[in-house]
């Protein structure tokens, strides 16, 4: 049984849950909407509550080489972070993570060709890949994005550290147990979180006293990295379960991420449209359909 895809799938769900909270914190919902540096921050050192979980497993020192790929994984992490959120602050966050979203599985295919060698896929997994690509592709474009220099380059550049993100894991976890992995991922992305501090505007921000006492930004900001850490814990299990070769289908699966966020949207904007409100027209509502049609085929292209 592909366990990796169950993993996958579970993973962008909660990555959806994240992203709504991520939208209302980066796209002004808010009255103190934090800047990039400082959500980098907040999120790499939110990171550090993994640790809870050590005394009720076999936690492990990782050997030389082992930590190697932990820490470049976890650079790479908060590089691909900040850039991303930075990206967000500026541009639309639909754009972006479409952006995103259509870069990150070629560049996990060139890394996969460049630290592995040449993989052999079969033709039905070729389909379901193209198809899961193009539905992830489709679905997170709503409107026609406006190319200019500086939004490709902060977007390609995250998109890049994000397929790096994926290699370095898969890496890692062929030289670490995952459970240890994961733990010492998350302490090193809360490490690299502290050299934010170097930033004198980034501290008067992340100290703040209108940034503590928000309780509205607090509220947002736990329920989005809950939704966020759950779908981190997941996806690493898919990518630490998952043949080498698959590592850019498991990121074609994002579609499933846009899938959800749509249904949500729906859902609330109906029912709480004070919260988030998006008029959906008809063309925009085919396209969804279409995309999800695309994506319910590779996914039993790929169970098939």
């Amino acid at each position: 049984m592909l366990y990796w895809l169950i993993a996958a799938i579970l993973a962008y769900v909660f990555f959806g849950f994240a992203s709504l909270g991520d939208k209302l914190m980066l796209n002004g919902k808010t009255a103190t909407a934090p800047k990039p540096k400082s959500y980098t921050f907040y999120v790499g050192i939110f990171s550090l509550f993994v640790i809870v979980i050590i005394p009720f497993i076999q936690f492990t020192i990782p050997s030389a080489t082992g930590f190697f790929w932990l820490l470049a994984d976890a650079i790479a992490h908060i590089v691909a972070m900040y850039a991303m959120y930075v990206a967000i602050a500026k541009f639309d966050i639909s754009k972006v993570i479409a952006t995103i979203g259509a870069t990150q599985p070629i560049f996990i295919f060139v890394f996969t060709y460049i630290f592995w060698g040449p993989q052999t896929m079969s033709p039905t997994a070729i389909i379901a890949f193209v198809l899961l690509f193009l539905g992830s592709v489709i679905i997170s474009i709503e409107k026609t994005i406006k190319i200019t220099a500086d939004y490709l380059k902060i977007t390609i550049f995250s998109s890049l550290m994000f397929a790096l993100d994926y290699i370095f894991m898969k890496r890692a976890f062929t030289q670490v147990p995952f459970l240890s992995g994961i733990i010492w991922i998350q302490i090193l992305i809360s490490f690299c979180a502290l050299f934010i501090l170097f930033s004198k505007k980034a501290r008067a921000e992340i100290f703040s006293k209108q940034m503590v006492e928000d309780r509205k930004n607090q509220i947002i900001f736990l329920f989005a990295q809950l939704s966020g850490g759950l779908g981190n814990l997941t996806q690493a299990f898919a990518i630490s379960l998952a043949p080498v070769i698959f590592l850019a289908t498991i990121n074609s699966l994002r579609g499933v991420q846009f899938v959800f966020l749509f249904f949500a949207t729906i859902f609330i904007s109906r029912f709480y449209p004070k919260i988030l409100k998006e008029d959906l027209s008809k063309r925009i509502i085919y396209q969804k359909i279409f995309s999800i049609i695309l994506i319910v085929g590779g996914l039993i292209l790929l169970v098939a």
